[in-house]
């Protein structure tokens, strides 16, 4: 799937933190937005997968790096991973029971576990 950079909406603001005078000037965090709903890049089941889970519009946010370049790379990289994930079909897991080796091997252990306390209890006066 590829989505065409005019669909993305870019926001740029002064990232938060010390930094001094270069910080105070450059707007360096990058924000993201896509707008899932009105989006022709995706199939309407997409579209309905991606709203269910991230609702009708996905911001990103990136302020980690100090320039505004980099941050814009992490917003992009962020957004993939996000709409990788939230496009990805689950599998369901099938309950099993355990196998027939198991079983045996938990009542042979129970067995021997209860011989063992067995011989260890002091004979009873009926024997």
């Amino acid at each position: 799937m590829t989505i065409p950079l005019d669909e993305l909406d870019w926001r740029f603001t002064a990232s938060g933190g010390p930094g001094g005078q270069h910080a105070n000037t450059a707007n360096t965090r990058a924000e993201l937005r896509f707008d899932i709903e009105s989006s022709p890049s995706l199939g309407p089941r997409q579209r309905a997968r991606l709203i269910g889970r991230y609702g009708p519009v996905l911001r990103v946010v990136s302020s980690t790096h100090r320039s505004q370049l980099r941050n814009r790379r992490d917003a992009v990289e962020r957004l993939t991973n996000m709409l990788a994930d939230g496009l990805r079909i689950q599998t369901v897991r099938r309950p099993t029971g355990p196998s027939r080796g198991a079983v045996e091997r938990r009542l042979d252990d129970k067995r021997k576990r209860s011989d063992a306390k067995r011989a260890r209890r002091s004979p009873s006066p009926d024997d």
